[in-house]
């Protein structure tokens, strides 16, 4: 498989920014599916696939969202076309038979074991909350990812059965590149990296 070109890795990397302004545009609901249907190719342990999406895009459903914001995030929130909730499934392991019907019985790996399944879930949705920012920015949107709400307020709200916690928010939209700062600093190979 041949490399990316640059102006491939400009758009999911090296151009990309955080953004927290917004044009007043929709996103088409065919984009957020095919968003979706790439994150969820992307590996997690097992295949497992614990995390699940909520894209709140209507009013309704923003104003659902609005009283568990931290008061800094209210604004690039309301204002954006999407605020994806991503969160993950604590039963996931339900799933297995499916996802997974190479292994024999995946579902025992998980059922019972709390501190597996935290981690497994945990780690899941945050791979794939990070696939949805790569998918979405190979479709032209941007992104703004954030942990700034209060989780028991939103997993009461659009989470009520109790079997699915929220991670983090990925505002999307497409963002006024008027409004960022200058990107901030990023450490050098050696300050994060080392080959052994």
């Amino acid at each position: 498989m041949p490399p990316l070109s640059d102006a491939a890795l400009d758009q999911l990397f090296r151009n990309a920014r955080t953004h927290r302004w917004w044009e007043d545009r929709k996103i088409p609901e065919d984009i957020l599916r095919a968003i979706a249907d790439l994150a969820k190719l992307g590996p997690t342990s097992a295949n497992s696939s614990p995390g699940r999406f909520v894209f709140v895009v209507s009013p309704e459903a923003k104003e659902k969202l609005k009283p568990h914001l931290d008061e800094g995030n209210v604004r690039q929130t309301m204002s954006a076309p999407a605020t994806v909730i991503v969160a993950q499934d604590m039963e996931f392991y339900e799933k297995l038979g499916f996802l997974a019907p190479h292994s024999k019985d995946a579902r025992s790996w998980f059922a019972g074991k709390p501190d597996a399944i935290e981690r497994t879930a945990f780690q899941g949705s945050s791979l794939q909350g990070a696939y949805l920012i790569v998918a979405a920015r190979s479709f032209g949107l941007d992104c703004g990812p954030m942990g700034g709400f209060d989780r028991e307020g939103v997993d009461r709200t659009f989470f009520p059965d109790g079997k699915t916690k929220s991670n983090f928010l990925i505002n999307l939209g497409y963002g006024l590149p008027e409004k960022l700062h200058p990107r901030q600093p990023r450490f050098g190979f050696e300050e994060f990296c080392r080959i052994e």
